[in-house]
């Protein structure tokens, strides 16, 4: 036996279809594929649906809005506050201890609970550490922002009349 004389065994593999070598027999010039037409070619690309719509240009290219009036916080917890060990903690000791930078508006957050009493000065505060910092004696600054407030919405002017 030499390798050339190597086989499957029968039945086990089917040999594949060989088509379009020339216009002999069948099979031969257009291969099956009929005469023209776009299943004719190969040129069909992956992402093409049969000349409908692509999904792509169906769904919307934005999404929502982005809100221009949005004001952004660094949350500040109060267990950060405590862990500080102050009476009087302002926006500049803040930044000087790397709980905010500069450039930051400061909300402070009632995560935690105070033991002394501390006065706090901040852009914002939650309910919560509002409460908590009034409870333990202590009293709260709300600093201004350095920009305007959104103006009123045009079509709600007749409503506050």
């Amino acid at each position: 036996m030499k390798l050339h004389d190597l086989q499957p065994a029968p039945g086990s593999t089917k040999r594949k279809k060989i088509v379009a070598r020339g216009i002999g027999g069948r099979g031969g010039k257009t291969a099956g594929r009929g005469t023209k037409g776009q299943k004719a070619r190969r040129t069909i690309p992956g992402w093409f649906e049969g000349g409908q719509l692509r999904t792509l240009k169906r769904i919307p290219k934005l999404k929502g809005f982005t809100n221009p009036f949005r004001v952004e916080y660094q949350p500040v917890n109060l267990d950060a506050l405590q862990t500080l060990g102050l009476t009087d903690v302002t926006f500049d000791v803040l930044v000087a201890n790397g709980l905010c930078r500069k450039s930051d508006f400061v909300k402070i957050l009632g995560r935690g609970a105070l033991g002394t009493k501390m006065n706090v000065s901040a852009h914002g505060f939650s309910q919560s550490a509002k409460a908590a910092i009034e409870a333990a004696g202590g009293t709260v600054t709300v600093l201004d922002l350095p920009f305007a407030v959104r103006p009123a919405a045009a079509g709600n002017q007749h409503q506050n009349r």
